[in-house]
């Protein structure tokens, strides 16, 4: 935003990255969000709220596990990228987080902008919609849901399956780096989270807009 550089010093571009070495562009094209605006601010709320939820909720206790994700759903972006005219991925990570958390709570009801009532699993589909109404491409919001679809299929459903089993291993070096045994004392679970929300007949509203 104070111009030191410039976006084209940040987009993912193969040619550049395989034969001029520019290796950054693999993780910069994830960190720029678009000039200061509505569309930026919108991103950041939702990158900050659902990656603070995933991490203080089923990832609790699991940092290297977390970290693994982050891993594995660029990995997949990067690869889809090579192949399509995609310069920056960092929307499609957001909306990654967004669709494995909503997956993970699917009694949750929300509320959108105090306009449409919905359950959480629907939370992806209605913000794709959303940023079709604001005239963005959808590309970036389906290559999202995909990527969280595959890990959330591989992580969550398939281990669950008859003759099923967990195919994605966190590495041994991300657990040891990342992990610690200790438990934090002062720790104090989002509303959410807490044991006593939990009952699946009972309806949670959140607003997705900023309090």
């Amino acid at each position: 935003q104070l111009e030191f550089i410039t976006p084209f010093q940040l987009y993912f571009n193969p040619d550049l990255i395989f034969r001029k070495f520019q290796i950054w562009r693999l993780i910069t094209n994830f960190l720029f969000f678009g000039p200061l605006g509505f569309s930026f601010f919108f991103n950041m709320i939702f990158l900050y709220r659902y990656c603070r939820m995933l991490e203080e909720g089923s990832f609790r206790g699991r940092t290297a596990d977390f970290v693994f994700m982050f891993l594995f759903g660029g990995f997949l972006m990067t690869l889809f990228g090579l192949f399509a005219s995609l310069f920056f991925l960092g929307q499609a990570f957001t909306i990654m987080l967004v669709y494995v958390w909503s997956r993970r709570n699917p009694y949750i009801r929300m509320n959108f902008f105090g306009l449409l009532n919905f359950q959480a699993p629907f939370l992806p589909w209605v913000l794709m919609g959303f940023s079709l109404l604001l005239g963005n491409s959808i590309i970036i919001d389906l290559l999202g849901i995909a990527v969280g679809h595959i890990y959330y299929f591989l992580e969550d459903v398939f281990p669950n399956q008859p003759g099923g089993k967990k195919l994605l291993l966190t590495p041994g070096f991300l657990k040891m780096v990342f992990d610690t045994p200790e438990e934090d004392p002062n720790y104090n679970p989002l509303p959410e989270d807490r044991p006593e929300n939990q009952p699946r007949d009972q309806d949670q509203n959140q607003q997705l807009h900023p309090q």
